[in-house]
């Protein structure tokens, strides 16, 4: 049938002839500039700045380059933040007069950071001194690094070694007799704790212990507030307070809680020559109801109608004190 292409083997012949005028091999193509060029090659393509960019790196002199610490920084851009591997791991100490307290407080510390053409005035170049003296490893570092670690740094940043905890095992085994410890139930200011310790040490305690969470740790600020005592007096961190006032009562020691609103004041406690454990509250809440009920005892101190309470340190002193001058008395 004329015109059926569905046919096998017919072909639809296009009425139209050979185009002029595409670049077809024939007498009318196109003579233009030839084929398209490659990306890289186009002066104003990305990939062609690109490419220019890597040949000029490549074939500048390693002998033109700056090796001065200074000029690379003035070349390079400065990083925001600090290089991973060089950040201090745990807590750090930053500012002039923090390290320098730090320092002179003898706070355990792995090294100091100082940034270069820092501005060396009496505090730097006494906190240089110490950390000599001390033995601690001093580094030189970009101010950029300095301050992407510690904005406020002021150039010199302290790193605190992190501190060794003991167990209530350990300081029960060199408890003198009668024992005396310090067990703090949610104390959240360092300073306190810091201010605990030293009352501790003062008075005879074998240790303090304090519970994981939500507590305040042994800290730069801690250990300044201690003034040294932290590193003679052991500290534990319990998991679980009422099972460690537990474990005390078996052996042997009679819990006495401090609490403000206790009917039962210091004066009236008659067991000092008795192994004692002291539990102190926290500064706003006081003793938790669970480790209330845990306590052979519950003491306030007496204080003035004007003062509405004592401080967690203040009122651990003044008992630590009181049993400490009892004994003294037989």
């Amino acid at each position: 049938m004329a015109g059926n292409s569905s046919r096998k083997g017919a072909i639809r012949q296009s009425k139209k002839g050979p185009s002029a005028g595409t670049g077809g091999k024939n007498k009318k193509r196109l003579t233009g500039k030839g084929p398209t060029p490659k990306a890289e090659d186009r002066p104003y393509h990305a990939a062609a700045k690109r490419k220019k960019a890597g040949e000029k790196k490549a074939t500048r002199s390693p002998s033109t380059r700056s090796t001065s610490p200074r000029a690379t920084t003035m070349t390079r851009s400065a990083p925001s933040r600090a290089p991973r591997g060089d950040r201090p791991r745990g807590e750090i100490v930053a500012g002039r007069n923090a390290v320098l307290e730090a320092l002179r407080e003898a706070v355990p510390a792995t090294e100091l950071l100082v940034a270069r053409s820092i501005d060396v005035d009496d505090r730097v170049a006494e906190s240089l001194k110490l950390a000599l003296h001390l033995g601690l490893p001093i580094r030189e570092a970009h101010r950029a690094e300095v301050e992407g670690i510690s904005p406020n740094s002021q150039g010199i940043i302290l790193a605190i070694k992190p501190y060794q905890y003991s167990s209530f095992e350990e300081i029960m085994s060199r408890a003198k007799n009668p024992a005396l410890v310090v067990a703090l139930d949610g104390v959240t200011d360092p300073r306190n704790l810091g201010a605990i310790v030293r009352s501790a040490a003062a008075f005879g305690a074998a240790g303090v212990l304090m519970t994981e969470r939500r507590a305040a740790a042994m800290t730069a600020s801690a250990w300044k507030a201690s003034a040294g005592a932290a590193a003679r007096m052991p500290i534990a961190q319990v998991t679980n307070l009422a099972r460690t006032i537990d474990a005390a009562k078996k052996m042997g020691l009679f819990v006495v809680g401090l609490d403000g609103e206790s009917e039962e004041t210091i004066a009236s406690m008659k067991i000092a020559a008795e192994p004692i454990m002291i539990v102190v509250g926290s500064e706003g809440k006081g003793l938790a109801r669970l480790t209330r009920e845990k306590c052979d005892l519950v003491i306030s101190i007496p204080i003035s109608a004007s003062t509405e309470s004592l401080n967690a340190s203040v009122a651990t002193s003044i008992a630590l004190f009181h049993i400490d001058q009892a004994r003294r008395k037989g």
